[in-house]
């Protein structure tokens, strides 16, 4: 799970320049990156100060593939072990949180050693993420029966994720890079890629072995197309208002060209009867409409001759 914050006005003040900050979380570790606003700036590690905004932002994955791509990350010998997991002050003990494995890490953990262990969190992941663990008692899975603590994390993790600032899903790059730039007012300086060939793409899954994972996660499956349902909503929103909003501008800019058109001529109109009445030499002028720049006389041609 990423979350961005950005730092300074809102997004909807123009004249912001906010500095991003973002978090990359993996469960309870967090690595801070300053990213500069300036193009091609890079990015840096830096603690976060005192007394700022922030907008949290998070970014969606399909849930299959999201756990098919950490099995593949703990396969290799990634670990949390430094992660704390606190929750209500303190962190779960052995009891509440029991390791999946013994040693330094799982490396070679095969998908069914993966989907046996009771206490992986991997499953469920995004929601356990995005709800607030305390209404359900932390990881003390004994405070209450598990069809009620799974709808409260569910529920908290929909609200929660609905009043966020923004959040974006993977399987959608360039939706998820236009709602980006419309919300906070920025340009990336590249197109986001949608890249489908991923390890967990790759992965040869049986039905069987999908409908498992998919028991496993049904938390984040429910959440998830929750997610994408109301993220395809904003991005049609959106595309509708900007798309008015460039009619309405175009539109005023016709009415302000007809109207300068209109009052600043710098030819006048030809009139019935060949022009100006008593047109009178020596390059006189008559005085127009209220509002119009003076008009010339037929004598113009007459009077280039002369100057």
């Amino acid at each position: 799970t990423a979350i961005c914050i950005t730092q300074g006005m809102p997004p909807q003040d123009s004249s912001a320049d906010p500095l991003i900050l973002m978090l990359f979380d993996t469960d309870d570790s967090l690595m801070r990156v300053h990213l500069k606003p300036a193009a091609g700036a890079s990015a840096r590690i830096q603690l976060l100060p005192p007394g700022l905004n922030f907008y949290y932002i998070t970014m969606l994955r399909d849930p299959v593939s999201r756990y098919l791509s950490e099995w593949k990350h703990v396969q290799r010998g990634a670990t949390w072990k430094t992660a704390l997991h606190m929750c209500d002050g303190r962190s779960p003990t052995q009891d509440e949180l029991p390791n999946c494995y013994i040693g330094d890490d799982w490396s070679g953990v095969t998908l069914t050693e993966f989907m046996n262990c009771p206490s992986n969190l991997a499953n469920n992941r995004q929601v356990r993420m995005l709800a607030d663990l305390s209404l359900v008692g932390c990881y003390n899975l004994s405070s209450m029966n598990e069809s009620q603590r799974n709808h409260i994390l569910l529920s908290s993790a929909m609200s929660n994720l609905k009043n966020m600032a923004f959040y974006g899903l993977t399987e959608f790059q360039r939706k998820t890079q236009y709602m980006f730039e419309r919300t906070f007012s920025l340009r990336f300086i590249a197109a986001f890629t949608q890249i489908n060939s991923t390890r967990a793409a790759n992965v040869d899954l049986s039905e069987p072995v999908r409908r498992r994972i998919e028991e496993l996660n049904y938390l984040d499956v429910q959440l998830y197309e929750y997610a994408k349902d109301l993220f395809l909503q904003r991005f049609q929103f959106t595309r509708q208002r900007e798309h008015q909003e460039v009619r309405l501008k175009r539109r005023e800019e016709r009415r302000w060209l007809k109207e300068q058109k209109e009052q600043g001529r710098p030819w006048p109109p030809k009139h019935k009867g060949g022009g100006n009445a008593g047109g009178r030499r020596g390059g006189g002028s008559e005085k127009g409409t209220e509002g119009e720049f003076p008009t010339t006389t037929e004598d113009y041609t007459s009077q280039v001759a002369r100057w």
